[in-house]
């Protein structure tokens, strides 16, 4: 990739990254684009960006994007939801969001004070792997880690595994973006590849509601 479309896709991510460093926002991603029950049961006053950057040694230039994490009325941390921003393919993804998230446990377990992690009760708290990706081609990469393991399928649950979230921009259709009417399904609109005419029309659009 040349100079000027790293900087270019730099900007890009950054842009993406400052938008949903709003919890409104990433909630409204949460909730337009999950079709799961915990994402509906969250409190917007309860989620909190977590301010920290973890550059890992194995990827200088890769950092963890968006982190947030939830956070109970009495104080119990439920989960944190790492949110990796792509805009090409990338096959080691499963690998790097582990590594990520082995990371943020590490955190956790070292800001904890022994006597409470040595506690038959401690737990960590569950962490939700996402992918947010706006390239034209497919998103082809695997979507599990156990994909990435040698023979795998020969150990059965014994190998670990996990799935994580993706949010494929280019693979949503239009209209569906529309009928959400709010502002992530918007940019996700105006994110899509399309021709010059057909950004305007989407304006427009978007500009009258989706009467259109």
């Amino acid at each position: 990739m040349a100079e000027g479309e790293k900087q270019q896709h730099h900007e890009h991510d950054k842009g993406y990254k400052e938008l949903l460093s709003n919890k409104k926002t990433f909630l409204e991603l949460l909730k337009t684009f999950v079709n799961e029950d915990w994402v509906q049961t969250i409190d917007e006053n309860e989620l909190l960006l977590v301010n920290k950057t973890f550059v890992l040694s194995n990827f200088q230039e890769r950092e963890s994007d968006v982190i947030y994490r939830l956070q109970t009325s009495d104080g119990d941390i439920i989960f944190y939801v790492l949110l990796e921003l792509q805009s090409t393919v990338d096959y080691s993804m499963p690998l790097r969001l582990l590594i990520y998230m082995a990371e943020i446990w590490r955190d956790i377990y070292q800001n904890t004070e022994i006597h409470e992690r040595e506690r038959k009760g401690y737990r960590v708290p569950v962490i939700i792997p996402a992918v947010l990706y706006n390239g034209v081609e497919n998103w082809t990469a695997s979507e599990e880690f156990r994909d990435l393991l040698s023979e795998s399928g020969r150990f059965g649950n014994h190998a670990l595994n996990f799935r994580y979230l993706l949010f494929d921009v280019n693979r949503y259709q239009e209209e569906d973006l529309y009928k959400a009417a709010n502002l992530i399904a918007s940019v996700f609109a105006l994110d899509q590849k399309m021709g010059k005419g057909e950004v305007v029309q989407r304006l427009k659009r978007l500009r009258n509601g989706s009467k259109g």
